[in-house]
């Protein structure tokens, strides 16, 4: 059985957001089941206090007994990271990564998986250089492209690389 997909949106966006659809799109002809869970209400708020809510939302979506794959864009990318080191995640694919939130006592971390790391050069918010830092620090696959946090000019590349990471399990 392959593993189940959870796919999470960033903070000002919802489930259907555009690089977590493209991501769903792309992943179902390859026989995986996924789940976009709702942040939107935690995210209201603007807390990150409520961030540890933002990964038990995730974790319960997760099936019993199933190994798992995180997806996720920035915020998303963040609670994807924490969430892998309580389940069975056997990968990651992490987009327009924050390693710092200001204000949230945790610095990011994730579990030593295979893990994709895809950023824009021009990240207003999560500078490119901590992202970097982040992958060495690992030896992780990271793509660097001509784009800004959004990755809004490069959502079907995003897409093919997933398709590409998706098909080593």
């Amino acid at each position: 059985m392959k593993p189940f997909l959870i796919l999470s949106h960033g903070l000002d966006s919802s489930p259907d957001a555009t690089k977590v659809s493209a991501l769903a799109k792309v992943a179902t002809p390859l026989g995986f089941d996924s789940a976009r869970p709702d942040y939107r209400d935690l995210d209201a708020s603007r807390d990150v206090n409520r961030i540890d809510a933002r990964i038990e939302r995730l974790i319960e979506h997760v099936p019993k007994n199933r190994s798992v794959i995180l997806a996720g864009s920035s915020m998303g990318a963040f609670i994807s990271g924490f969430a892998s080191l309580q389940l069975n995640c056997v990968g990651l694919f992490l987009m327009a990564l924050p390693v710092a939130i200001p204000g949230y006592a945790r610095r990011f971390d994730a579990a030593r998986v295979p893990t994709a790391l895809v950023h824009g050069w021009s990240d207003e918010l999560c500078p490119v250089n901590d992202a970097i830092a982040f992958a060495r620090s690992r030896n992780d696959e990271a793509t660097l492209v001509n784009d800004d946090h959004r990755l809004s000019a490069h959502v079907e590349f995003v897409a093919a690389r997933f398709v590409e990471f998706l098909r080593q399990f």
